[in-house]
């Protein structure tokens, strides 16, 4: 049999002989049982090389460390960072209001301050203040703009460059274009316009 005894109807004497022989061959591989029982597994590749499990965990948490810094960075900048700088701000100027007392009285400088900067509609002074702040702006270094009349409608808004000499050469791609738009919508207004006219 698999066990190394006999099968069948077997006498007394042989299964106790072969019980004798199971212990002694038992007893010898005891020895192996031990050392077997606190060797450490050796792990190997496809080549049959000694795999370093301690060195290849240290690699893999390092790429992971890496790849988790690199995804947290790659997450703030698709939050936008002037949107992260704005949202800063705007948690510190909460927090700046907060510390301020919840009654503000007349003599109040950011309160103040904060209703002058806001442009109210139909504000005569608005104009003047405008033109003032324009003329402040003026001095600094300003790439020029073209200024002349108003140029032809493009896909992108693109303003012409300043040296532009107002004559169009182009091959009226763009008109076709805002054209075929005009009449795709038009023609949809009056499907509308035809499907609810029974109603």
């Amino acid at each position: 049999m698999f066990s190394g005894v006999k099968a069948g109807l077997v006498s007394a004497d042989v299964l106790r002989r072969e019980q004798q022989e199971l212990k002694k061959h038992e007893r010898n591989n005891k020895h192996l049982e031990e050392e077997s029982r606190h060797s450490e597994t050796v792990f190997r590749d496809k080549s049959g090389r000694k795999r370093d499990l301690a060195q290849e965990r240290l690699e893999q948490r390092q790429k992971a460390e890496a790849k988790s810094e690199r995804d947290e960075q790659y997450a703030k900048w698709g939050k936008g960072l002037a949107q992260g700088r704005q949202q800063q701000q705007n948690v510190e100027d909460a927090i700046k209001e907060m510390q301020k007392p919840l009654a503000r009285y007349i003599d109040d400088q950011d309160l103040d301050r904060m209703l002058r900067e806001q442009e109210r509609e139909g504000d005569p002074m608005a104009d003047f203040i405008k033109k003032r702040k324009a003329k402040e702006n003026k001095e600094k270094k300003e790439r020029p703009r073209y200024n002349g009349p108003a140029p032809p409608l493009n896909r992108f808004n693109i303003w012409p460059g300043h040296r532009w000499d107002g004559v169009d050469r182009s091959n009226g791609f763009e008109q076709q274009r805002f054209a075929r738009i005009a009449n795709k919508k038009a023609v949809q207004e009056l499907a509308y316009k035809w499907s609810v006219e029974d109603m």
